[in-house]
């Protein structure tokens, strides 16, 4: 990893952190949000850490695992990091489905936060 941009160490250390958390005890995911982030859910917007911690506590699984296929990222001009990742999920019996996830991350007194958040299953409607 010593090779790679400093922004491409600390996305893929976030993307790594923010799964295990979501797979293992969602309730934990409190500590990578703020007062002002904002989390879009399948086109559902939630602005808030305790709205967001709500949304993502209330969903309705009790197991999750997710897999990661690919994940990119890239600094912005304001000293923030764009990430997306493109996976798979297992949630309870459902079966496999693929997400697509992007993240804002930016440091807020030398700690990575993620201040937004984008969430979607790769489920094409054509209907």
């Amino acid at each position: 990893m010593g090779d790679k941009p400093v922004w491409e160490q600390i996305g893929a250390s976030f993307v790594q952190h923010y799964y295990q958390l979501f797979d293992s005890d969602r309730s934990q995911l409190g500590c990578i949000y703020i007062d002002t982030s904002c989390l879009t859910w399948e086109g559902q917007p939630f602005q808030g850490k305790g709205t967001i911690m709500e949304k993502l506590t209330s969903l309705p699984f009790t197991k999750i695992a997710h897999s990661i296929t690919a994940q990119d990222h890239q600094p912005t001009p304001d000293s923030c990091i764009l990430s997306m990742v493109v996976g798979q999920l297992k949630a309870d019996d459902d079966p496999i489905m693929g997400f697509h996830q992007s993240f804002i991350l930016k440091n807020i007194n030398d700690s990575w936060v993620c201040t937004n958040d984008m969430f979607r299953l790769a489920i094409h409607n054509f209907g």
